[in-house]
């Protein structure tokens, strides 16, 4: 056996009439008199390839073993199919059975099992058709974001996962820490971190992005793509513990640059599962987002329009609609105003710039109003912000006085200042959630079914 062997996807592509060896996992068999039918697929493609077993061809005791779930590898004919909607199908001489089934336990017999139910079995989950689908257009998107950075001349950077300063300033940080919980050395009634393993608190990241922006003041134009966390406690559909984050950071380029590389970016990831995810792309259309094919084209074909935040507010106060939340400038623009001005007012993708000071990042990069900073949200119909970014503070006194305005501590970022004394230049970069990209994608409504094992309030299982 060797992984240069051809996949179900090689053969649903092959010319009938050779001797083949198919591998996989079945997902149904069905008998009849004289045959049996069996699908059964390796992940390789949607389709599943049939399994034609004539009567005689296989013994009996090996028949029974072939139930759903079980690993398999037939070898016999590959013909041309009688039946609608399929080229070839195999008729099996041989099977070898790696891998059997019970298939009373088996919990993917079930059928039309809830999503909730399925989380349950995240081990499991990934053979059925929507989480096969999910994770395939997953590799694809990642993939197209290193060759799109790659082709462009982004350095790839690989950041610390562990951190001692929070990018957001938000506090919601896992600590990281190798001291008893117990019994914790204490100074002062407050826990002594001088004595853990890193002679500080330390914690899991928030962002890559502080880190990047190091390699950006010296290889120009670079990138990060790694796993980030977040300790909200929060179980909505659409937070994560646990999420992955792509992050690029150009040195010398102001807002309007750091615009346009996320218009491509966002458009060249959706031509690409476009072209290379058609199959799953319609399974999607079919059972879970009716209108996911038509809004990608749409996106993909738009020239996003550029407003600033308060043009936006005037817009959403002018609109006669009844918001939950209510709109005043100064508010964070929620959900439902961003898809208003996607959807019913502006119907294409928007990109909102030049945020108050008070509801963005300190390190975002102040206008001359010195009410708001050089932000940027990328936002697209049907879910609102996708991307977020911003040009950066480059001046060291302006951006000391925004960290003392937030009332964060400034050794944390003694480095981070440091930048700004030694050869600082004018800088910019956004961020984009893999999975936030990938429920866009697919249309799948609830965050934890688009990253392989979620990770949320109460729940770290597997």
């Amino acid at each position: 056996m060797d992984y240069r062997r051809n996949y179900i996807k090689h053969l649903l592509e092959s010319q009938p009439k050779q001797s083949v060896s198919a591998y996989g996992w079945v997902k149904t068999r069905r008998d009849s008199k004289g045959v049996h039918f069996v699908q059964i697929n390796d992940g390789s493609c949607f389709a599943d390839l049939q399994v034609v077993i004539p009567d005689g061809a296989i013994a009996e005791d090996l028949i029974k073993r072939i139930t759903v779930g079980a690993c398999v590898r037939f070898e016999g004919d590959l013909v041309e199919s009688p039946a609608s909607g399929q080229r070839v199908e195999l008729t099996a001489k041989h099977v070898e059975i790696f891998g059997d089934a019970d298939p009373v336990s088996y919990p993917l017999q079930k059928k039309g099992a809830s999503f909730e139910f399925l989380r349950e079995i995240s081990h499991l989950r990934v053979r059925g058709n929507t989480f096969g689908a999910v994770f395939r257009i997953r590799n694809e998107l990642s993939w197209a974001t290193h060759k799109f950075f790659h082709d462009r001349g982004f350095l790839y950077v690989h950041t610390p996962i562990i951190s001692a300063s929070d990018c957001e300033g938000a506090g919601a940080m896992f600590t990281v820490t190798t001291l008893d919980l117990e019994n914790p050395p204490r100074k002062n009634e407050k826990v002594d971190f001088a004595q853990d393993f890193f002679a500080r608190q330390a914690y899991l990241t928030v962002s890559g992005q502080l880190n990047v922006e190091c390699f950006a003041q010296a290889f120009t134009n670079c990138y990060t793509f790694g796993p980030t966390f977040r300790a909200e406690n929060s179980s909505t559909a659409r937070h994560l513990a646990e999420f992955w984050m792509i992050e690029p950071e150009q040195a010398f380029c102001d807002l309007e640059g750091n615009i346009n590389l996320a218009e491509e970016y966002l458009k060249y990831l959706i031509e690409h599962v476009l072209q290379n995810c058609a199959q799953d792309l319609a399974f999607f259309n079919q059972r879970i987002e009716p209108t996911v094919i038509e809004t990608l084209e749409h996106v993909r074909e738009s020239a996003f329009e550029r407003i600033t935040y308060t043009e936006a507010i005037k817009l959403l106060e002018q609109s006669g609609e009844t918001f939950e939340y209510p709109v005043s400038w100064g508010c964070d623009l929620q959900s439902e105003h961003e898809r208003y001005l996607t959807e019913k007012k502006i119907g294409k993708p928007v990109i909102v710039t030049d945020y108050p000071k008070q509801i963005k990042a300190f390190y975002m990069r102040m206008n001359d109003d010195e009410k708001t900073v050089r932000a940027m949200d990328v936002l697209v119909p049907r879910i609102g912000e996708i991307i977020g970014g911003s040009q950066r503070e480059e001046r060291h006194d302006v951006l000391l006085h925004r960290i003392r305005e937030a009332g964060l501590p400034e050794e944390p970022y003694w480095w981070y200042l440091d930048l700004r004394k030694y050869g600082s230049a004018p800088h910019s970069g956004f961020g984009l959630g893999l999975e936030r990209m990938l429920m866009y994608v697919t249309g799948m409504k609830n965050i934890r079914d688009v990253i392989p094992f979620y990770r949320v309030p109460g729940s770290a299982e597997f």
